[in-house]
């Protein structure tokens, strides 16, 4: 491996890890300001959909332009980017038929709600810790393609785009290890099951280096950007703007989302 591709790892890696805060929230027993995480969740959907509608899909399309075999021009070019955007949303939508993701059931769990001191077993309540573990899991492999990618093909876009998945990630890991700490009282296996969230993400990196190497050719580059702009967009859209929208009490998800687009656009701009 060359140097390109252990940052593109670090990154993902990086940004994978960033579950484990929500763990270290749920274990110090400090509980996130609700309208802070409105603004955060929609921080990161505003960050996640411009940079995968301005820049990933922009690669894509010229991915697909710079193919050797590929002909048609830019407009063949440009249908094909679409193409694979919507193929990346048809992929997540048939993901979470298979597993369903557990966003906003834990919120109003009553158990979780009412015994925030509780360290009596409850098995009901460690199986929702431990099905929100698989589902979030599962979920996480196409966010550790997308960052590994677009890091190796481009830093700039990489690391927003990790920066962006990093933030999303806090409240996921609240949402496997609060019901599991609470029904146990371990911190051991709360830890372990938001690392094995973490890690999806590497191994989704992984994944995608086995088989397409550490040098896609154009082609591939084409495919996987067009998919991994569905990819976001969806997740953005389906999970992080309605549980921003949950928290909110105020202006908090459009605020988080337009400043999230800015920050990200001006980060584009400057290190272009």
């Amino acid at each position: 491996m060359d140097n390109a591709v252990f940052a593109a790892f670090a990154v993902t890696i990086a940004a994978g890890l960033a579950t484990l805060l929500g763990w270290l929230t749920v274990v110090r027993g400090s509980t996130a300001n609700p309208r802070m995480l409105a603004f955060g969740l929609a921080f990161s959907a505003g960050a996640m959909i411009y940079v995968s509608l301005v820049e990933i899909f922009v690669k894509s399309q010229d991915s697909f332009a710079s193919a050797a075999w590929f002909a048609g021009g830019d407009q063949a070019a440009y249908a094909m980017a679409t193409l694979m955007l919507f193929f990346g949303v048809g992929l997540v939508i048939a993901l979470d038929r298979l597993v369903p993701n557990p966003h906003g059931q834990l919120d109003s769990n009553p158990n979780v709600a009412s015994t925030p001191n509780r360290r009596a077993p409850d098995p009901l309540l460690a199986r929702a810790g431990l099905l929100a573990a698989a589902a979030i899991t599962a979920h996480n492999v196409p966010e550790g393609l997308a960052t590994f990618f677009s890091t190796l093909n481009d830093p700039g876009v990489g690391s927003s785009l990790a920066i962006a998945i990093a933030v999303h990630n806090v409240p996921e890991g609240v949402a496997i290890a609060l019901p599991i700490f609470y029904a146990t009282g371990s911190k051991s296996q709360a830890l372990i099951w938001t690392l094995v969230s973490a890690l999806a993400e590497p191994l989704g990196a992984l994944l995608g280096y086995l088989v397409l190497g550490g040098d896609p050719n154009a082609m591939s580059y084409g495919i996987v950007f067009g998919m991994i702009a569905g990819v976001m967009v969806f997740l953005s859209l389906d999970e992080l703007l309605p549980a921003a929208k949950r928290y909110a009490k105020g202006h908090e998800t459009v605020y988080g989302m337009v400043i999230g687009m800015a920050l990200l656009a001006l980060s584009l701009v400057l290190f272009k």
